[in-house]
């Protein structure tokens, strides 16, 4: 089920794109739209990256590996922050939640190549390499660093959505 909704919001992330680009004229509506709830849809997604990480290491059980942990250690605290935010409606989170996605994205984005067969310069402490083991596959492309890769690349849309709409 989680990779079907994976595959579709890979389908919403290419629109969102999109309305970036072209947000001087039909993207527009959607970056104001994405721009004013920000906050809410990053809480929204960093809520969803927790459960699901969660829901693969504790109930399905797949030992998360030390990249999963350092995505982990990036993504986690942005709900604190996300839900903070919302409560002050301090849009001003952006500021500091868009480095910790960078570096949720540049783990993933390791964990990605690894698992695509590049070598790993790091070594993995989990059992049996886990850091390249890829548990999940649906697709051809979604596993779970792709999984996390998207939570990235949708947090830091969403940052630039609320610059961008806060400037026009």
């Amino acid at each position: 089920m989680l990779p079907y909704v994976v595959l579709f919001s890979h389908l919403v992330l290419i629109f969102i794109v999109l309305a970036i680009i072209f947000r001087d004229s039909w993207g527009r509506e959607t970056v104001n739209f994405l721009g004013r709830h920000a906050v809410l849809l990053s809480l929204l997604v960093v809520l969803a990256a927790l459960v699901g990480s969660l829901f693969y290491s504790n109930v399905i059980g797949f030992a998360p590996c030390e990249l999963c942990w350092w995505q982990r250690i990036f993504l986690y605290p942005q709900v604190i922050l996300f839900l903070t935010a919302l409560k002050y409606k301090d849009s001003g989170v952006f500021k500091y939640a868009w480095r910790l996605s960078v570096l949720a994205l540049v783990v993933s984005l390791y964990q990605v190549y690894i698992q695509l067969g590049g070598s790993s310069s790091l070594p993995c402490a989990a059992a049996g390499s886990a850091c390249a083991k890829i548990f999940v596959i649906a697709f051809g492309y979604i596993t779970i660093p792709v999984m996390s890769l998207t939570v990235c690349v949708y947090l830091l849309l969403f940052a630039l959505s609320h610059r961008l709409s806060k400037n026009s």
